[in-house]
């Protein structure tokens, strides 16, 4: 292939030679595709936003040693910490592990969703194809974080991924 006909690179987006299932606590960004309003608008009830928390909290009840003490339901994203205490545990699930078995099963619980004529359709999927993680390397880290997620709802407005409802 010449190059002016090779496709662009997708950036990556992990740290080279990170261990993400180490313990730690890390911080995810889950987009919607195209920044789509999906859920709910900030501070109010609904259905989707509804079975995404299940879903998430499903999710990581699922996995031994993998918690999360908070996260966010945005109209077209997701915010969460996700903590791995592996302790005596020989293996763990990496991030992109639990995040990927989240988009799929919030996915599944969407269509079932659509199907039953509760949510409105979409066009072929819901999450973007990746997502953004951080390793929080530091208790300051954690707070700032756990702050930002947590005034994120009342920040909507000025948050980078805002988009009208």
């Amino acid at each position: 292939m010449d190059k002016e006909r090779e496709l662009p690179q997708r950036k990556r987006l992990r740290l080279q030679n990170f261990n993400y299932s180490s313990s730690g606590a890390y911080f995810i960004t889950i987009c919607t595709k195209d920044r789509k309003i999906l859920f709910s608008p900030v501070g109010a009830d609904s259905i989707s936003a509804r079975m995404v928390e299940r879903t998430f909290f499903e999710t990581i009840q699922q996995y031994d040693g993998v918690d999360s003490p908070i996260y966010v339901v945005m109209p077209n994203h997701f915010h969460a910490i996700i903590t791995i205490s592996r302790a005596d545990m020989e293996s763990a699930p990496t991030v992109s592990e639990i995040v990927q078995a989240f988009k799929r099963y919030s996915t599944v619980e969407y269509v079932k969703m659509v199907k039953e004529g509760k949510l409105p359709s979409f066009d072929k999927q819901i999450w973007q194809r990746s997502f953004y993680d951080h390793v929080i390397r530091n208790r300051d880290d954690y707070n700032e974080i756990y702050k930002y997620i947590y005034e994120n709802p009342m920040k909507w407005k000025f948050d980078q991924l805002y988009t009208e409802e």
